[in-house]
């Protein structure tokens, strides 16, 4: 008879998968053809050579020029790919560290979703519980030294005194706004959602982080959580949390 997975439903996505994604189409679909075709020439050159050597006509010096090329390519290809690699197990690092400080609030009775797929973008972390709806952004930026600080007044972000080539600030503003949308359309009704930004290993200094986005550093992220007001029944925690998981899932399935 036919077998099939006992699985009803694929499992949740864990923090930094796309993250873990890219690194492995990066690693293994990118790079391993040029490292392969550089073999191979190399494998070429030295077969010649030894035919030249015990005087059967050959052409090495063709076949070395090819392989040179060859691995010249490939050495390139490296160096770049192990540049892109390091930065992308960077953020995954970050996001999984940040992801262990949001377990906590489980106890609690919130729902902690990672690595959320939305239109052209991922969400990092997504929690779900009495006090809110929060979604997260994690930036794991190394810090041009140890005392280096984010600063941040009004809508205004300063990295280490410069201002970041990208805005993460209107980054989870936007995802933001796309989480509340596809609440309402999948549950019918409408929940605030508040975009945060954290820095991990990052001093932020920070008067107050009581914005409309708060930017702050993960380990503070819990606490700031729990002091907020409750504004949502469990039974809505329940109900957003079952549509944002059949999102999830519906599209890895898309993805598969």
């Amino acid at each position: 008879m036919p077998s099939q997975s006992p699985l009803k439903a694929k499992p949740l996505r864990v923090p930094g998968q796309s993250l873990d994604e890219q690194i492995d189409s990066l690693v293994n679909g990118y790079m391993t053809g040029y490292v392969l075709a550089a073999a191979l020439f190399l494998m070429i050159a030295s077969m010649e050579w030894l035919a030249y050597l015990r005087h059967i006509p050959r052409f090495p010096m063709l076949y070395s020029a090819v392989a040179a090329v060859a691995v010249g390519v490939a050495a390139w290809r490296f160096f770049r790919v192990r540049s892109e690699v390091r930065r992308l197990r960077l953020g995954r690092d970050g996001e999984r560290s940040v992801g262990q400080f949001l377990e906590r609030l489980r106890e609690a009775g919130g729902q902690v979703f990672h690595d959320v797929p939305g239109q052209d973008f991922n969400l990092d972390h997504v929690v779900i519980c009495p006090h809110g709806i929060f979604a997260i952004e994690t930036k794991t930026w190394k810090k041009p030294w140890p005392q280096a600080r984010i600063t941040v007044e009004g809508d205004t972000l300063r990295v280490a005194g410069r201002t970041p080539f990208s805005d993460p600030i209107s980054q989870v503003t936007a995802a933001s706004r796309w989480l509340a949308c596809e609440l309402e359309k999948s549950t019918g009704k409408r929940f605030a959602v508040r975009g945060v930004v954290v820095f991990p290993g990052w001093f932020v200094d920070q008067p107050s982080a009581r914005g409309s986005v708060w930017v702050i550093e993960p380990k503070m992220l819990p606490g700031f959580i729990e002091q907020e007001t409750v504004t949502i029944a469990p039974a809505d925690v329940a109900l957003a949390s079952y549509h944002l998981s059949r999102h999830v899932r519906n599209e890895a399935e898309k993805a598969a």
